[in-house]
């Protein structure tokens, strides 16, 4: 493996595949008295999809709006909007 000028190199296919290294992946070279050791920190990221869906889950139930409805809410938040009319 070659390393570039900037300090990179590229993981070989295979190895990747065998540690189900991918984009988004987490890695890191350990020194050791055999000199570096790629580590593994994290497998390869989750669709954005599965990712929303988790943050979802996690955060489900979290957030009282004190009986406000969403556009109540939004107002509250945002201050009313004078380019509607009146309501």
């Amino acid at each position: 493996m070659r390393v570039t000028e900037k300090g990179q190199v590229t993981i070989p296919k295979d190895i990747r595949d065998r540690l189900n290294i991918g984009p988004g992946s987490e890695v890191d070279f350990v020194a050791d008295e055999k000199g570096a050791r790629l580590v593994v920190l994290s497998g390869e990221k989750s669709s954005s999809h599965d990712d929303f869906a988790t943050w979802v889950r996690n955060v489900s139930g979290t957030f009282d709006t004190q009986g406000m409805t969403a556009d109540e809410y939004m107002e509250w938040l945002r201050g009313p909007r004078d380019d509607l009319g009146p309501r």
